[in-house]
C-alpha cells in the first residue's frame, strides 16, 4: 500500500493525493485512488479512516478485503439518495447522483469491464468548473468508496475562513448555530443543621 502526494509549487490547488494498493511489493497496482489538492480534508480524512480499518481488519481476519472487497454497490450510494440527490441512469453503463443544488457529483460506471476508467468519480463545485475531483480506479473496494460519499453528504458543521471557499459557491453557504455553553449557576450558600451528638468523620 503506497500514499503519496505530489505538489504544484506554483498553484497548490492542481497537486493530487494518491493511494495505490498493490498485491506484491513494486508489482502493478491492483488499485488506485487519486484526489486533487484542493479536495476537502473531511474527505480525505474520513477516506483514509476506513482505509486503515480495512488494513487492520484484514490483518487480524485475513480476509484481504483490501484486494477483493464483496460489499454491493449500492452501500456507495444509498446514503446519497436518501439525502435527497438525483438519479439518472445512462444506457452506456453509467449512473450519476448530483446533489440538490448541483454542487456535487457522483459517478458510477457499473458495467465497466476494464481497469482504464475509474469506477466512481466525484467532483465538488460547478460542473462547468469544479473546485476538486476524486476519482477510484477498476478494483477500489466498495467500502472506500461508500465512505467518501457517506462524507460527502456528512451535515457535520465544518470550519471555513471565507478565503478558503470558492468565491462563486459562497453564497450556498450557511453558518451552523452553535450552542452556547451553559453556566452553572451559584445561588445562595444553604445552611446545615447541627449535627446530632455521637461519632463523627471529617474527609
Amino acid at each position: 500500500m503506497v500514499a503519496s502526494r505530489a505538489l504544484d509549487a506554483d498553484s497548490p490547488r492542481k497537486g493530487k493525493w494518491t493511494v495505490t494498493a498493490n498485491r506484491a511489493p513494486f508489482g502493478p497496482a491492483a488499485w488506485q485512488v487519486t484526489f486533487d489538492a484542493a479536495t476537502p480534508v473531511e474527505l480525505l480524512h474520513d477516506f483514509h479512516s476506513e482505509l486503515v480499518d480495512l488494513y487492520l481488519e484484514d490483518r487480524q481476519s485475513g480476509q484481504g478485503r483490501l484486494l477483493q472487497d464483496n460489499t454491493p454497490a449500492q452501500e456507495a450510494y444509498t446514503l446519497l439518495l436518501a439525502r435527497g440527490w438525483s438519479h439518472q441512469i445512462k444506457t452506456d453503463g453509467t449512473q450519476f447522483f448530483r446533489g440538490p443544488e448541483s454542487l456535487g457529483v457522483v459517478r458510477h460506471r457499473y458495467a465497466i469491464t476494464g481497469a482504464d476508467s475509474p469506477t466512481w468519480s466525484a467532483w465538488g463545485g460547478y460542473p462547468s468548473e469544479p473546485y476538486w475531483r476524486a476519482r477510484f480506479s477498476y478494483g477500489t473496494p466498495t467500502t472506500l468508496a461508500a465512505a467518501f460519499t457517506a462524507s460527502l453528504v456528512s451535515t457535520e458543521p465544518v470550519s471555513r475562513a471565507v478565503k478558503d471557499v470558492p468565491f462563486h459557491t459562497r453564497r450556498h453557504m450557511y453558518v451552523a448555530a452553535t450552542t452556547p455553553a451553559q453556566q452553572t449557576s451559584v445561588g445562595a450558600p444553604v445552611a446545615v443543621p447541627p449535627g446530632l451528638p455521637g461519632p463523627s468523620r471529617t474527609r
